[in-house]
């Protein structure tokens, strides 16, 4: 694992084969876990209580809320128009470009292999679905789909079937027939 001394680590956090994680620059607060293969770079906030599982990449300029999942192989993007070098043929260094900040509201959840384009706000609550490719922000509660992912529910509705769902198998399980 590498991690660096500019990093913050918050109390009782759970680094998965932390030699296989990659941290610097960045805080990550309390009881947050962190799967095998991450990489949080530097001015990367990290709330409490987050999940980040295996293999996603958390590049400069995002900042994490508390109660955050991120699924498998999620992955941020800082630059619309990245390029290697400049007019002139020469590499681009960090004051050649402007890191644009996006931020993940508190509680929600980003499917595996989602990516997510610089720039926008994932809204508390939000369910972003499995190889989705967000490039606009996403309200708070909306459930999230596609490429580009389009809104195609909301959560709240969802909550509401699974425990409506959950109470009447309630009723019956355990009972006999």
């Amino acid at each position: 694992m590498t991690v660096n001394d500019d990093v913050q680590l918050g109390k009782n956090i759970r680094i998965f084969h932390v030699h296989l994680v990659n941290l610097y620059g960045c805080v990550v607060g309390d009881e947050t876990k962190i799967g095998s293969f991450v990489e949080i770079q530097k001015n990367v906030k990290v709330g409490n209580r987050c999940k980040i599982s295996s293999h996603s990449f958390l590049c400069e300029g995002v900042v994490i809320e508390d109660e955050v999942f991120i699924g498998h192989g999620v992955m941020f993007t800082n630059d619309l128009c990245p390029r290697a070098t400049n007019e002139d043929g020469s590499l681009q260094m960090e004051d050649n470009w402007d890191v644009i900040e996006t931020i993940v509201k508190r509680s929600a959840s980003i499917g595996s292999n989602a990516t997510i384009l610089p720039g926008v706000t994932i809204g508390e609550r939000a369910l972003v679905g499995a190889g989705a490719v967000v490039t606009q922000n996403v309200p708070a509660y909306a459930i999230v789909a596609g490429v580009p992912a389009r809104v195609i529910g909301d959560v709240r509705d969802r909550d509401k079937s699974s425990a409506e769902m959950n109470g009447s198998l309630g009723d019956t399980v355990g009972r006999p027939r």
